[in-house]
């Protein structure tokens, strides 16, 4: 039985591989509610992979996965998608559905006694498309909608689903400037203000740093680094995290990482 004081997710001895290699080694980690998570790592250091394991869409290795204390193989699929909710890095929208019916799907884990949306179902799935400034897309095929519109339209599903936990495979991918900075805030707000949790992929280090309270960094050879944001996210940890010298500035109560350019040296 889970406890009121278990984390929302703990991963014990986890250890993850692909076609023969490891990416990952006895991590033993855990969330709690109002943390941000981001996850750093090069191209095939195994971000995605762990997201979709956390999510439960890869069967575990080794080690062991639970969400409020309960092992996550034995979560009823309609009782884990209260708990947890996933947006994948890209999506295929094969079909002519409406945007608001795409935001209304993520309701259906609520549906325990009925089958049609109810009344408090549409007003959730409305105010989702307003927070993510898609409102007026409602009636729109999803299939018509550019890419960051798309993806806006998937963040809104998320937030309709209502789970406390939040695994994000790089949210702000396709979205211009100024949506980026939004959705990254909305992400940051809800963390600190409803509790929720958020275990984020991004490739953007200074959005991440922005937003985030802790830090996972892969370093794609099974070792793996994670704590708090300003102990982990330092040159010396990023740099040999990305394969590449990172600078660290700060400007106008701002952290910036740059990457070192040795051509003027």
């Amino acid at each position: 039985m889970s406890s009121l004081s278990a984390p929302l997710l703990q991963a014990r001895a986890l250890g993850l591989s692909v076609s023969g290699r490891v990416l990952l080694l006895d991590l033993n980690w855990q969330v709690e509610p109002g943390q941000c998570w981001c996850v750093i790592g090069r191209n095939g250091a195994g971000k995605s992979t762990l997201l979709r394991s956390l999510a439960g869409m890869r069967a575990l290795e080794t080690g062991q996965l639970q969400v409020q204390g309960k092992p996550l193989a034995s979560w009823s699929l309609a009782d884990l998608a209260k708990q947890r909710a996933y947006l994948a890095q890209g999506r295929v929208d094969a079909f002519a559905y409406r945007a608001i019916e795409t935001v209304l799907s993520a309701r259906h884990p609520y549906h325990d006694a009925h089958y049609w949306e109810s009344a408090e179902d549409m007003a959730i799935a409305k105010e989702a498309l307003r927070e993510l400034d898609v409102a007026d897309l409602a009636q729109r095929d999803v299939r018509s909608l550019s890419g960051g519109e798309r993806q806006r339209v998937a963040i809104a599903a998320l937030l309709a689903q209502d789970a406390q936990l939040m695994l994000l495979d790089e949210p702000a991918n396709a979205l211009d400037l100024a949506h980026q900075v939004s959705v990254m805030q909305l992400f940051a707000r809800l963390c600190r203000d409803a509790n929720k949790a958020v275990v984020m992929v991004s490739h953007d280090l200074n959005l991440a740093h922005r937003i985030s309270t802790h830090a996972l960094l892969l370093m794609g050879d099974g070792l793996w680094l994670a704590g708090s944001r300003d102990d982990v996210m330092t040159e010396a940890n990023l740099s040999l995290c990305l394969g590449h010298p990172i600078e660290r500035f700060e400007h106008a109560h701002q952290t910036l990482f740059l990457p070192k350019d040795s051509s003027y040296e």
